[in-house]
Order: C-alpha cells, then structure tokens, then sequence
C-alpha cells in the first residue's frame, strides 16, 4: 500500500471521528467544533465552485466561488439536522451552491444585454411550445426569433451565462418556496419520501425533463444528477465541451419555459 492509498480501517476511523465530532456539536455547538467540520468538508466547496465556474467568464475568479462557498458551507453545518435521515454531503453541496450562486446574483455578473435576450427566448419557447404541444426544435426557435440556426447557437454561447442556476430555481418557478434537497430523493436516506419530497414539485419536474429531447434529458441527467463536468458530457456524447455548453443552456431554457406554463405564470 502507497502512502497516499488509505485501507479501509482508516476509512472507517475517518468516519468514526467525524461521527463523533457531529454528536460532539449537536450538544455543543462551539466554533473550535464547527471549524474542524469546515476543514473536513472544505473539498466540497472546491468541487462544487469548480462546476459552477465551468463557463463563465474569465473575469470571474474561482477562488472567489470558494470563498462563497465557505459561507455556504458554514451555514449547512449550523443548520444541519442529521435526525431527518438526509446526507450531510447531499445537503451541504446545495447550500454551498446557492450561496455562490447567491453572490453571483448579488454582483450582477450577466450584461443587461444578455439577460434580455434570455427572456426573449423563453418567452419565444413558451409560445412554441402552447402551439405545437411539444418541445420546439431549434429550426424552429430559430424561425420564431427569426434568426438563423447558427445564430441561435451563438446566442445560446452568450446565454451561458444565465444558465448557471441550481435545479431549485427551476423548481420555484411560479412558487414560493422549492429547494432541490426537498423534492430529490436520497437513496441513503432513511426515509425520504415520507420526510423530504415534495411530491407534487418533483412531479412537474420529471414532466419537464421528460418532454425534452433525449440529448438534452442525458446532458441535464448526467450534468446534474450524475455530476459529471461539461467536458465529461463531452467525451459521453461525442461532442465538443463548447456544444454541451450549448446543449445544457437550451435545456435550461427549455426547463424554464415548460415549469412556467405549468405553474400558469
């Protein structure tokens, strides 16, 4: 064995500590005890930073997705109720997200520009969509917003920057309240479905994925479900990290308009 592999009886006293460290916080919650399960965790903000700060701008630094993060983190930790049967990691990753998120938002980071011409294609997508009954394809995106299929797919490049969203988001269209850990299932849960899920919002989001098409559903399965970087998607589907930047900001939209048309707003 290397130095650097770990056997499973140090894997099993890793996560015999940390058992320990939660018991130890859950009945004294002091800082010295919340940092050690912030240096512990820390590697999921730089994962979940990572994936956020797959395709925007240069100008934005991921070191400052981390920082983000940290708070995120940190919150998780104080509002952590390990009795609901979730996984700590689960829950921690979609608070780290929305709190970078969050801070993205707060900076106004997308140019008025581009988030104009975002609203024009959702809105286009939703009149499609109430006249054909089904998913339009870009030809005929491209003829509502009476521009080429080419240009659509620049336009999609320029909306990447919108598309950066938690799947929560588009769970919340037209709602008050919707986070992806309350209506997504956690086969390590102990009881999920009776605790955490949201039956009727998961219900309108597996109609949404399911009326897109089959490239878009395996680009936001594997995107989001299975967590795999767009370049990974790339290599799965054959195709260019540039057009699964493409694929995965058409299946937002698409998501978008279709939750919209459900939830009548």
């Amino acid at each position: 064995m290397t130095a650097t592999e770990t056997s499973p009886s140090e894997t099993g006293d890793v996560e015999a500590g940390i058992n320990a460290l939660w018991r130890q916080f859950a009945r004294a919650p002091e800082q010295r005890l919340r940092d050690r399960l912030v240096l512990h965790y820390a590697p999921l903000v730089k994962y979940v930073a990572g994936r956020v700060g797959t395709g925007l701008p240069t100008h934005v630094d991921v070191g400052d997705l981390v920082q983000s993060g940290i708070f995120g983190l940190v919150d998780a930790i104080e509002k952590f109720e390990p009795e609901r049967g979730l996984r700590f990691e689960t829950y921690a990753m979609q608070r780290i997200r929305g709190a970078i998120l969050d801070d993205l938002r707060s900076q106004d980071w997308v140019p008025r520009v581009v988030r104009s011409r975002a609203r024009e294609a959702e809105r286009a997508m939703e009149r499609l969509g109430a006249r054909l009954n089904r998913t339009p394809t870009d030809a005929e995106l491209a003829a509502e917003l009476e521009i080429s299929v080419d240009d659509l797919r620049d336009l999609y490049g320029q909306l990447q920057l919108t598309s950066v969203v938690a799947l929560e988001d588009l769970v919340a269209v037209g709602k008050d309240s919707g986070s992806l850990v309350d209506t997504l299932p956690d086969d390590d849960a102990v009881d999920p479905v009776a605790v955490l899920v949201d039956q009727d919002n998961r219900r309108q989001l597996a109609e949404a994925i399911a009326q897109l098409t089959e490239r878009d559903r395996i680009v936001v399965s594997l995107y989001y479900f299975e967590s795999l970087t767009l370049a990974e998607i790339g290599k799965v589907l054959g195709v260019t990290e540039s057009r699964v930047s493409q694929l995965h900001t058409r299946a937002v939209l698409r998501l978008r308009a279709k939750l919209v048309e459900q939830a009548g707003v």
